[in-house]
């Protein structure tokens, strides 16, 4: 395990962190808002759009040694749970970086997690792909298994 990042390599984290998802708000047509986290928080909004799943955020959070990232991805299934879950599962075989994950509720999130050591934009760039290209490529299906919509 690597060290925790000092205050000033925080800073600098913040700072690349900060100019990629505002950089992205300005090239990326998919990109439609970035905002902060409270003041004492590390944490960053960017909100995307979709063509299967209309409009959902990323949430970036910062710490001392990883940068988590997540997506509300679906509620809890109330059709074919076991269905759902193993299309889910499978789902993630295929993932580089990222996973589905059951959260609060039971909901469902598409999360992650990287070193800090590993944060650049090219990584950021990758991940925020990733997460985009998975939810539109999961969600028509996951609803219809979770929901018996679509």
């Amino acid at each position: 395990m690597s060290s925790p990042a000092s205050d000033v390599e925080l800073a600098a984290l913040e700072q690349r962190i900060h100019h990629w998802a505002h950089t992205a708000l300005k090239t990326n047509d998919y990109v439609l808002a970035v905002e902060r986290g409270q003041p004492d928080e590390h944490r960053w909004y960017v909100r995307l759009q979709g063509e299967a799943k209309e409009i959902f955020s990323v949430w970036f959070t910062l710490g001392q040694r990883t940068l988590q990232y997540e997506t509300f991805f679906i509620p809890a299934p109330q059709h074919s749970p076991e269905e759902f879950y193993k299309f889910l599962m499978r789902r993630n075989l295929k993932l580089y970086g990222l996973a589905f994950a059951v959260g609060e509720e039971d909901a469902v999130f598409l999360a992650g997690r990287l070193p800090v050591e590993l944060v650049t934009e090219a990584e950021l760039d990758r991940i925020l792909g990733t997460i985009w290209e998975e939810t539109e490529r999961c969600f028509r299906t996951a609803l219809r298994l979770a929901f018996g919509v679509g």
